[in-house]
């Protein structure tokens, strides 16, 4: 019996599970189909598909007199968009408290990533990662609420003010045109700092990542060389740490530019893109609008991704 026979007959004999694995690793090619196709699938039809109908929708216009989506293509619903001055102030608030949130959370992240980095042991590390990750354990809306609570006039950090005799500080911050209001939670001010609280997590964890790649060798080197720990920090640390920023920031800038619920929940009246685009196709029933709207964030972010990419902001997620 020749011993290709031998093996025809051992495959004979296997279960049916053991045929369809020898069958799949004969394959490998088919394998990794098999694996591709459901993920591509999803990506393709689900996600770029409703991509594409959104972008469908904002050529698309809305009939004053029927109140009905005209479905021929057109550009009068960006015309209508960019020609109204409130709808370029909601762009123009929605990205400046996008970027200052981006900036202050860098600010705030980046001495945290910088001593967990440099200067923790592995179970000091490891405690803070989870008190940096702990607030990500909780549910969003009861983050955000608890904050409602906390900058309210009647809130914590009032009482915190007044009992150090600071209350007129606070008063007088809250007294500054556009970003101050009655109190902190009614307040661009209490806006941002939730804004920060949710998303400061996002800016440490690249940044640390960043800096944990950065070689041991380049800052013994930079000290055998006589360069200053304050030199080394700036021209060797600082450099390489860049594009872990720039990549917590893609979170930050991103998350904080399509957030709806925060400043619905906390700050003015005064709306951001997301507040629109949920009022626009829901309670107005303008999808069109409402579809454009959303287009807005989706070009700035292009924009924003290409100067990250610029700073490295690829290589360090």
């Amino acid at each position: 019996m020749t011993v290709a026979a031998l093996r025809v007959g051992e495959v004979g004999r296997l279960s049916p599970l053991n045929r369809l694995s020898t069958f799949l690793y004969l394959r490998p090619r088919l394998v990794l189909a098999l694996l591709l196709v459901p993920p591509l699938l999803w990506l393709g039809i689900i996600y770029l598909g409703s991509l594409l109908a959104l972008l469908a929708h904002s050529f698309f216009y809305l009939d004053d007199y029927t109140a009905q989506v005209i479905y021929e293509p057109t550009l009068s619903t960006y015309a209508e968009l960019f020609s109204s001055q409130a709808n370029l102030l909601i762009i123009l608030r929605s990205v400046l408290m996008a970027t200052t949130v981006t900036i202050i959370s860098a600010v705030i992240g980046f001495p945290l990533a910088y001593y967990m980095a440099c200067y923790t042991s592995t179970r000091t590390k490891a405690f803070f990662y989870i008190a940096v990750m702990l607030p990500l354990w909780s549910n969003y809306l009861v983050r955000v609420y608890s904050w409602k609570v906390i900058l309210a006039k009647e809130g914590v950090i009032t009482w915190l003010f007044n009992l150090v005799g600071a209350g007129p500080v606070l008063d007088g911050v809250l007294n500054l045109p556009v970003i101050g209001g009655p109190s902190l939670s009614v307040s661009y001010i209490g806006t941002c700092i939730v804004f920060i609280y949710i998303w400061l997590p996002y800016m440490i964890l690249p940044i640390e990542a960043a800096m944990e790649r950065v070689p041991r060798s380049l800052i013994e080197a930079s000290a055998d060389l006589g360069a200053k720990p304050r030199e080394t920090f700036r021209k060797v640390i600082l450099p390489l740490a860049i594009p872990g920023v720039a990549a917590g920031s893609i979170f930050t800038f991103s998350l904080t530019l399509g957030d709806f619920i925060i400043p619905g929940v906390i700050g003015s009246s005064r709306p951001f893109i997301g507040q629109v685009v949920y009022a626009q196709q829901g309670t107005a029933g303008n999808l069109p609008l409402a579809a454009a709207f959303a287009v807005v964030p989706i070009a700035v972010m292009g924009v924003y991704l290409a100067i990250a990419k610029r700073f490295g902001a690829f290589d360090a997620l």
